[in-house]
């Protein structure tokens, strides 16, 4: 891996080429932070895509992506002068000292957990709601499980996974009973209640709701193609077969790919 002297100098070139593309090229020279914003997003779940699949290369492409993202906001910001990358950095890293004094000051830790709590502990102090920090434009499921993690850090958590699932079911309980006696928007109510409980339930049982849905929808999509694929070797369109037919090819393609 490259020394820190390297590191150092692959900095400074970004910084440089930035200060070039925003002097020389119509396009840069033209962004903002708002017309910046969409492509940023766009980027994180590029990465997002990248980590679930696995693949360190373009884990690679698409942090350089998200860094360049992070320089051309700084830039805008110094020429706005409100801000550059080094106050950027050192208000980074000022922030972390004050959230890891057990590295940088004399608190004691003994596991991972006592840090997450004391890490919001001292978000409060700061006069930061526990809750602030979760992004309003985060997808709902994962904005439903950043809010129970942090919820979580301050104690507001149930004790056992039984406890939950109990909570689960009652939740469909109420699901049920809306369906049959309630307005639709209760019925929504509902709905949204029993999927929060589902995605808590997941955090006890150590699983990634937004990882797990997104593995099953890729299987979807595979067995859905290869379905297609088949009925197409038949001289088949599936809109044109029933759904007995689909469901049969359906539980073949279970077998062969489970």
């Amino acid at each position: 891996m490259n020394s820190l002297q390297d590191k150092l100098a692959a900095f400074e070139r970004i910084l440089l080429m930035m200060d070039e593309l925003r002097e020389k090229c119509p396009w840069d020279r033209k962004q903002t932070f708002e017309t910046l914003r969409h492509l940023t997003i766009e980027e994180v779940y590029e990465l997002g895509d990248a980590i679930t699949e696995n693949d360190l290369s373009e884990i690679k492409e698409e942090l350089g992506d998200i860094l360049l993202h992070m320089v051309f906001y700084a830039k805008i910001g110094e020429e706005k002068g409100a801000f550059d990358i080094a106050s950027v950095i050192h208000a980074l890293c000022d922030k972390m000292e004050r959230r890891h004094p057990h590295i940088y000051g004399d608190v004691e830790v003994k596991d991972d957990v006592e840090v997450a709590q004391n890490w919001e502990q001292l978000k409060l102090k700061e006069g930061k709601s526990t809750l602030g920090g979760v992004p309003k434009s985060l997808p709902a499921m994962v904005k439903a499980y950043r809010i129970q993690e942090k919820a979580k850090k301050v104690g507001f958590e149930w004790e056992t996974k039984e406890q939950v699932w109990e909570k689960v079911e009652e939740e469909m309980g109420e699901l049920k009973e809306a369906m049959n006696e309630k307005t639709q928007a209760e019925v929504e109510e509902e709905f949204g209640d029993l999927l929060f409980s589902m995605i808590n339930y997941s955090r006890f049982i150590e699983v990634d709701p937004e990882f797990a849905l997104e593995k099953t929808n890729k299987k979807f999509i595979a067995r859905f193609q290869e379905m297609e694929r088949i009925a197409k070797e038949d001289g088949k369109q599936l809109a044109d077969m029933t759904l007995e037919e689909m469901d049969g090819i359906w539980n073949e393609i279970k077998h062969k790919f489970h």
